[in-house]
């Protein structure tokens, strides 16, 4: 991971160099789930500085991941000519994403442990489970399993960061988990053929495309409905009209929309369904814990 082999570019600006280690990081999905779960932790009671506490340890550890997957993937990359990969078109050196992602990690720990070292502890268990999908496990048909762990407990990581220390409702990590696996196929539709050249066989992989567009729609559709049934009580009209939006939203992933086998469609909308599906457990209103 840590070498020094280079697609080969000549000049860099500082300001190029920025902007390819900025869009090596995956900052869609890295400001998403950062926004996400900063929005639980103010809802579940935190103050200023514990929301950005909470910002501060997701964000770091969401960039150590979006790094480290360009850079471990950037021969699988450039053999397949991903070229809105930085690291292929040569806009940023492979050390430099190496020292970003390694860099990341090692502030990661202590802002995560600031937060209590439970709460630490669980966050740092889904950092480490998704470098270990990045480092191979997505090779293999337990690829599924890091994006459940590390997105079931990110509700654990708000909620044991809080007085007391509660667990959060059994509900609300299933429902993390469900939307973890559902993200975890519609982010690798767009890449199957590549994948299976280079000898990849993560269960999507193994599954195919039209069978994981499936499978995406009803993971995602699951955690929606177990967001609305889950809390305690009769879901309002809030709840069934989120519910059809979502219901929507995942049954967008199991279509193919266009001619463009590579379309991120699917995984835009389920950026979208994680909004309103946050957005659905704030209207319920409630603890968290």
């Amino acid at each position: 991971m840590l070498g020094n082999e280079t697609p080969g570019r000549r000049d860099r600006s500082p300001a190029a160099i920025a902007l390819g280690l900025l869009l090596a990081a995956h900052p869609a999905p890295a400001t998403a789930v950062t926004g996400l779960i900063t929005a639980l932790a103010a809802a579940s009671g935190r103050d200023a500085p514990g929301c950005l506490l909470v910002a501060l340890s997701v964000l770091t550890g969401q960039l150590s991941v979006g790094w480290s997957n360009d850079r471990v993937d950037m021969r699988r990359d450039l053999a397949a000519e991903r070229r809105d990969k930085p690291l292929v078109t040569g806009a940023v050196p492979p050390a430099v994403v190496s020292a970003a992602a390694g860099s990341a990690l090692l502030v990661c720990v202590p802002l995560s442990l600031a937060n209590g070292v439970l709460a630490g502890t669980a966050h740092l268990i889904g950092v480490a489970a998704a470098w270990a999908y990045n480092l191979g496990v997505k090779a293999t048909p337990l690829s599924w399993l890091p994006y459940a762990l590390a997105f079931g407990l990110l509700p654990a990581f708000v909620t044991l960061g809080l007085p007391g220390h509660p667990w959060p409702p059994s509900w609300l990590t299933a429902a993390g988990a469900l939307l973890g696996v559902g993200a975890h196929f519609t982010n690798v539709l767009p890449d199957i053929e590549s994948d299976l050249a280079a000898g990849i066989l993560g269960l999507p992989q193994r599954l195919g495309r039209r069978r994981s567009r499936s499978a995406a729609a009803l993971t995602l559709l699951a955690a929606s409905v177990v967001l609305v049934l889950g809390p305690p009580g009769t879901p309002n009209a809030a709840g069934w009209t989120g519910l059809a939006v979502t219901g929507a939203l995942a049954l967008a992933t199991a279509v193919r929309l266009g001619t463009d086998p590579r379309s991120r469609l699917p995984f835009l909308a389920t950026l979208g369904l994680a909004t309103v599906d946050v957005a659905l457990l704030l209207l319920r209103g409630g603890s968290l814990a």
